[in-house]
């Protein structure tokens, strides 16, 4: 994006506004006039109001922003469990929605790779700390549910609504060819990294009984660890490759086709202020999930709704909540590419980033956290892949395909509902 001409404004669109403090006078709709004669601290409260109310009036939902204190205390003072739920559940709309504008924000500065890089970066963060929560307290199989539902999420519901809402609007998508298949190619990568560990495992335990060869048992299990292990820094390699190619080495293959075509957009925030939009933000997303998952337990307890449905069906969609509005609003605005971005970007660093560095840190912290997935996981996982790789490979979206990735992810879903909680979990981290 070429540097824009500070000498240029009219109506706050070009050159000057409130945020960024450029010499001319600019009076925004709830905002307060910057005069070149103001003193230092009053032009500076001045843009500082007027940045606050451009971010406050971004997005319709903001209204709901009132749930956020509500959902905090609700938490803090330990109401009942349905009501911390639903109120953090409702915090998050709009915290995801002021992720989304500050991440469009910064993407008008970086461009739209990078800016689907760092949208992924900061949507994964609310997974990535409940994960480290749970992994110190020993709970695999809630990492594992974690990460598997914000995969699926990502891949079959984002990057299906994005499909469908886009091909609403326009009849036929595009985006960049090059991309897709690199990131297509990077999932079938990670689909085999859970796929190899599922299928030695059950070599191994094929033809005995592990309650009656205990030390049988625990050998596989180390041997299962030790791959999970190795391919995790093998997974890790592979990201830091993954982004000095899109970054340093191709970045030509991953420029914005259609960036010629349009208008350039002028950003309404300054790079610093969008960057503490997103920390704060991120922040407050987090604080309100883990209030939202320590009520998972007393929910199951007095509902007929079982833990594995919530923790790979419902909480990744609250997870995910910010990747799904930023994915969808761009893919409204025919930005394909930053949606493609947004969408399998954060799946990608979920399965060959944070599930890898979950793996390294739990072998650190003596914990048996493995890429072992069982059976029914690790099929519906490789089924996802696919499918998703069909539809993207030849660079194109529309209405139709769409529909279908909501369709598997419907059915993924049911799966899950019918999905006994009391199901016997073997392997890696879960005692016999």
């Amino acid at each position: 994006m070429p540097p824009r001409d500070p000498e240029a404004g009219t109506n706050g669109t070009n050159g000057t506004n409130g945020v960024n403090g450029h010499s001319d006078e600019h009076t925004p709709l709830l905002g307060s006039a910057v005069r070149s004669d103001d003193g230092f601290v009053k032009r500076h409260a001045k843009e500082g109001w007027n940045a606050t109310m451009s971010v406050l009036t971004s997005n319709y939902v903001n209204v709901f922003l009132f749930f956020v204190p509500l959902g905090i205390i609700a938490g803090i003072l330990e109401w009942k469990p349905l009501t911390v739920f639903t109120l953090n559940f409702l915090a998050i709309i709009p915290l995801a929605a002021l992720l989304s504008y500050a991440t469009e924000e910064i993407s008008l500065y970086v461009g739209q790779t990078l800016g689907g890089l760092l949208n992924a970066t900061f949507g994964n963060a609310v997974e990535l700390i409940v994960s480290i929560v749970a992994l110190q307290k020993n709970e695999i199989r809630i990492v594992q549910a974690s990460m598997l539902g914000s995969i699926l999420s990502n891949i079959l519901l984002v990057l299906g609504c994005c499909f469908l809402f886009g091909g609403m609007k326009y009849k036929e998508q595009t985006f960049n060819s090059t991309v897709a298949s690199t990131m297509s190619s990077l999932m079938a990568v990670a689909a085999g990294s859970l796929i190899i560990p599922a299928a030695l495992y059950n070599s191994f335990n094929n033809n005995f009984d592990p309650i009656k060869n205990p030390d049988q048992y625990q050998h596989h299990t180390d041997s299962i660890l030790l791959l999970s292990r190795g391919a995790s820094i093998v997974l890790l390699i592979l990201y830091v490759l993954y982004l000095f190619f899109q970054l340093k080495t191709h970045t030509e293959l991953f420029s914005d086709e259609h960036a010629e075509e349009e208008e350039p957009e002028t950003p309404t925030l300054s790079v610093m202020g969008a960057s503490m939009v997103l920390v704060i933000v991120t922040f407050m997303v987090a604080v309100c999930a883990e209030y939202l998952v320590d009520s998972i337990d007393s929910i199951v307890a007095t509902t007929n709704i079982s833990k594995t449905f919530i923790g790979l069906i419902l909480l990744p969609i609250v997870g995910n909540a910010a990747e799904h509005v930023t994915a969808v609003v761009v893919a409204t605005k025919n930005k394909m590419d930053l949606a493609i971005g947004v969408a399998i970007g954060s799946s990608l660093q979920i399965a060959i980033l944070v599930t890898p560095f979950l793996v390294i840190l739990g072998w650190i912290m003596g914990r048996e956290m493995s890429l072992f997935f069982q059976t029914f996981e690790t099929t519906v996982f490789f089924v996802s892949v696919l499918i998703t790789n069909y539809l993207i490979q030849d660079g194109k979206s529309n209405y139709l395909e769409g529909a279908m990735l909501l369709g598997i992810y419907t059915i993924i879903a049911l799966s899950f509902y019918v999905y006994p909680d009391n199901e016997q979990v073997k392997g890696p981290g879960f005692p016999l």
